[in-house]
């Protein structure tokens, strides 16, 4: 029908009014699909399109200011035709006020993550490698674990925050007796196993030199860490020293649980597993049967007792000042 509407509309048509006729339809089809190229890009690759809907918002002002701010949202969020039409008619229909809970669904998934994160992604290739990392070994790749369970659990947060590891670890939830404290200020990829090792906890409990040196190791070998707060370094370094000549040079879990008992009473059920014998050397079973602990004694982190050390010590208050040597014969 349309066809012969057409073909009578034409016959009554000069050439050079067909010829005007075709140009305007010409027109009209280049036109149209320019301006609905421009409206497919703009819905696709710009996120302001996002806000056009009062829902995205808050969705929008944290994206604006997160490490993914001048990532495209769709180079992530991947909609089918089906899911868009799901979201058009809730809208139309029930006009919610928010953005409903998740719920635990995995709204990007870890393939997206993986373009940009384990392979080059070629718009952003200098974006973070992960591949490397024990973090991601253990919990990305051998328990498949989605990126989002860690990042961006919260809306358009991807920065792990102080306490996000408790959501699965929950048992060490007190560390240090301080909640707040990041967990990744102690576990990194410097250890295989993520168990901290010695220089997760100098990296507070050092001194300044300690603790440039090791800052410096982690950026040279990009391994992963949080960098402690300038109030957290403050308190940890006033706790104890560590001198480079001290003769504790093995893991400070040696001695110590941050998940439980941190602080030691340096007594005989602190330091026997090691020293089991020491009560029985020289003078030792005297001064223990007499109450005192190892710590009046031995300066903690340092231990080995000089003659600096016996003459500015209590020791003085009951004996001169004599080699040390001598108290262990």
């Amino acid at each position: 029908m349309l066809n012969n509407l057409l073909k009578k509309f034409s016959e009554g048509l000069s050439p050079q009014a067909k010829m005007i006729v075709a140009g305007l339809l010409l027109v009209v089809v280049v036109v149209g699909s320019v301006v609905a190229y421009k409206l497919w890009d703009y819905k696709e690759n710009n996120p302001k399109f996002c806000v056009t809907c009062h829902l995205m918002d808050d969705a929008f002002d944290k994206w604006a200011t997160s490490a993914h701010k001048d990532i495209n949202c769709h180079e992530c969020h991947h909609l089918s035709l089906i899911e868009q039409n799901k979201l058009l008619i809730t809208l139309v229909l029930h006009n919610p006020k928010e953005v409903p809970q998740r719920h635990g669904k995995v709204i990007v998934p870890a393939k997206f993550c993986t373009k940009c994160h384990v392979d080059t992604h070629e718009h952003f290739p200098d974006a973070i490698k992960v591949s490397g990392s024990a973090f991601h070994k253990k919990h990305f790749e051998a328990a498949k674990l989605e990126c989002t369970k860690c990042h961006g659990y919260k809306l358009h947060v991807f920065s792990p925050e102080p306490t996000f590891c408790v959501g699965c670890h929950p048992n060490n939830e007190q560390v240090h007796g301080m909640p707040e404290l990041m967990c990744l200020n102690c576990h990194n990829d410097k250890s295989e196993n993520l168990i901290p090792g010695r220089d997760a906890c100098l990296l507070c409990h050092g001194d300044e030199a300690q603790r440039t040196a090791i800052m410096a190791d982690f950026d040279n070998n990009k391994i992963m860490h949080i960098n402690p707060t300038e109030e957290e370094v403050a308190r940890a370094s006033k706790m104890a020293k560590f001198p480079a000549e001290g003769a504790m040079q093995f893991e400070c879990s040696k001695c110590h649980n941050p998940h439980g008992k941190i602080k030691l009473t340096i007594g005989s059920a602190d330091c026997s597993p090691c020293h089991e014998g020491a009560g029985k050397k020289g003078q030792h079973k005297t001064h223990i049967d007499m109450g005192l602990t190892c710590k009046q004694c031995h300066k903690p982190h340092v231990w080995k007792v000089d003659k600096a050390m016996a003459k500015s010590a209590f020791c003085t208050q009951c004996h001169g000042v004599n080699d040390p040597a001598k108290f262990l014969k």
